[in-house]
């Protein structure tokens, strides 16, 4: 199913509530019915608002790689000197990396691309040791 026909489709229910709950008040007198509508308006205009955030959410496979193997080509910054371990940035998270070369040294703020995960850690290669469109 289409990740924004399901984000509607279970938003639903929570604007079926408030949609609910301001024809009660209507209907009591409580509420005027163009408030009512700007309400609701509000309501749907949040939803819409929020979408961008929450998508990946709804998203049940976004890739077939979970966890930390779905950063595998990824490019990343050393946030320290990797000789050959350290941490790295890749997509805003930082994590624990090393060289797959023992030899291998990055320098601070030096680019990476992952090659591979082992247990929790990044293995890395430096950004001048991978040509362009491989893997590591």
């Amino acid at each position: 199913m289409p990740v924004p026909l399901k984000y509607g489709l279970l938003q639903l229910p929570g604007l079926a509530v408030v949609a609910g709950i301001l024809w009660l008040l209507c209907d009591w007198g409580t509420l005027s019915r163009g408030a009512a509508l700007a309400i609701l308006a509000l309501w749907v205009a949040k939803d819409a608002a929020m979408y961008p955030f929450l998508r990946r959410a709804y998203d049940s496979v976004p890739s077939g790689l979970v966890g930390a193997e779905r950063l595998i080509g990824q490019w990343g910054v050393a946030q320290e000197v990797l000789a050959p371990t350290g941490y790295v940035r890749v997509n805003g998270e930082l994590w624990r990396a090393e060289c797959t070369s023992p030899a291998a040294r990055v320098a601070l703020r030096g680019r990476v691309r992952v090659c591979a995960v082992r247990d929790l850690t990044l293995l890395v290669c430096p950004a001048d040791e991978t040509p362009p469109g491989a893997g590591c």
